[in-house]
């Protein structure tokens, strides 16, 4: 675990509570700045409004390369009266979904770091931290003709405590940081932790079980620990050094949440926020590849609404053709469309869900290749082949999928211009990981998509590589993470 600092303006303002070697004051923090410009810093200090010790204290801190809390964005965030409309959206949609349980017109409790000092404000009080991650929150909620409004959402100093407050204060902060008392250190086995972010119920998972094992075993022979998260550990992401997201990642998603929270708070993160929409939607996705002159089946977007570019379509790449849904994977949201009568049908329902939509020309193959692509190297090579009886890679029938085979080779034997077209693809992305599907036409690679979250699945993708494939990715996370402890 990185280094851990709790900043106060006065030592008196941490009051009665447990002893810890982690303290310092505001001054001390400023004027004799610790060596190690590494770690994560608790920033308790009593104002955070523009310019008080508690905004210089996160700038600072961020500045000299610590992760801090709260964090400069989130300090920005507060003060504004956006704030207080996604407030009341979070609560509003809470309290809907609970108001059974909840008696009385008048809710009023303090969150420190999530934990609420009401029980049945506990889950609320994690979902506002998720969204305003401050050390200490006062809410105050009323019912006015039967709506719930927002009265209140503020930090809360330190110093304005009660006794028992201050003791769910050191409760929450223990929680949070698992290492703030004075104990016996016990002997560091890894340098690093990444949090592996998993969803047990996903039914198509990017890695397998397995995989997912020798994704660990292969950090911690790197010296990373590596820990499988889910969803409802969003609020410990500031303990790690790096997140990887092993779940299938959406814009509208809390993938997509966790990915921004996870940078902003300075670690290392595959996929980053930034891949993740620039892969997840397909019109995105293309015009990028136009407008880099990456080969791609011929293709136009469609608008709702827009007779006359459907017919102008289907006049240019001919029936059949393939029609997309922007946000899709594992060919959900992809359609093969064979008479005009279906095109306007289908064109109909889909709009429904986007106001755009892609149709691209059908290009029947054998199979796909997958490149699997890490900061801009190919890393494996994979031929997918299309589902029996069917013409993509995932048959969907009866709210079961079904794939077709596939076959691994060593990088070094995939097609030259498969592997070039790949690569140029990517550099349009990001140095994260991709995999990128293409088809092979003629001496001619065309880019289907590229996927910002990979499968890796034992037997599958590691079946030439083996263990040097996890090793190769968690050497990459190892890279990374070191560069950021550097000092600036």
């Amino acid at each position: 675990m990185s280094k851990l600092l709790i900043v106060v303006e006065q030592l008196k303002d941490w009051g009665q509570l447990f002893p810890t070697e982690d303290l310092i004051t505001f001054n001390d923090f400023i004027q004799h700045p610790p060596k190690s410009h590494k770690g994560f810093v608790i920033n308790l200090c009593r104002k955070y409004k523009y310019s008080s010790p508690g905004y210089y204290c996160s700038l600072l801190a961020e500045a000299r390369g610590f992760r801090a809390l709260p964090n400069v964005a989130t300090l920005n965030q507060i003060s504004s009266k956006q704030t207080y409309g996604q407030a009341m959206d979070i609560c509003k949609n809470w309290l809907t979904k609970h108001q059974d349980e909840i008696s009385g017109d008048h809710i009023r409790f303090k969150s420190y770091f999530g934990q609420s000092d009401l029980i049945q404000m506990l889950p609320l009080g994690r979902k506002l931290f998720e969204q305003f991650p401050m050390p200490i929150l006062e809410v105050e909620l009323r019912k006015k003709n039967n709506n719930w409004e927002l009265d209140k959402l503020q930090p809360v100093a330190i110093n304005q405590l009660s006794d028992e407050e201050e003791s769910q204060l050191a409760m929450a902060i223990n929680r949070f940081s698992r290492k703030i008392w004075r104990k016996p250190k016990l002997a560091k086995r890894y340098q690093y932790d990444l949090a592996m972010l998993v969803n047990p119920s996903e039914k198509l998972p990017p890695s397998d079980t397995t995989a997912l094992k020798r994704f660990i075993r292969a950090g911690r022979k790197l010296g990373i620990d590596v820990a499988l998260i889910t969803p409802r550990d969003s609020v410990r992401i500031a303990e790690f050094d790096g997140l990887f997201i092993r779940e299938t990642t959406s814009m509208n998603h809390h993938t997509y949440r966790m990915a921004q929270r996870a940078e902003q708070e300075g670690l290392v993160v595959i996929d980053d926020p930034t891949s993740i929409m620039r892969c997840t939607n397909k019109v995105y996705l293309h015009e990028r590849l136009v407008a880099a002159k990456v080969s791609t089946p011929k293709t136009h977007v469609l608008i709702a609404g827009n007779q006359q570019q459907i017919q102008k379509a289907m006049a240019d790449l001919g029936l059949p053709l393939v029609l997309k849904l922007p946000e899709s994977a594992f060919s959900l949201g992809v359609h093969k469309v064979k008479t005009e009568n279906e095109m306007h049908e289908l064109c109909e329902r889909l709009f429904k869900e986007s106001s755009l939509i892609l149709a691209q020309e059908y290009i029947p193959t054998d199979f796909d290749w997958r490149i699997g692509i890490l900061a801009g190297k190919p890393i494996f090579a994979c031929r997918y082949y299309m589902a029996k009886g069917h013409w993509q890679i995932y048959k969907h029938s009866d709210g079961k999928a079904t794939a077709g085979g596939w076959d691994t080779l060593p990088v070094e034997e995939a097609p030259a211009h498969v592997l070039e077209t790949a690569i140029k693809a990517c550099a349009c992305i990001g140095d994260g990981l991709y995999g990128v599907d293409l088809k092979d036409i003629n001496g001619r690679a065309l880019i289907i998509e590229i996927n910002d979250n990979p499968s890796i699945d034992s037997s599958v993708e590691d079946q030439v590589a083996g263990e040097s494939l996890y090793l190769t990715i968690m050497q990459h996370f190892l890279t990374r993470m070191e560069k950021n402890r550097q000092i600036p």
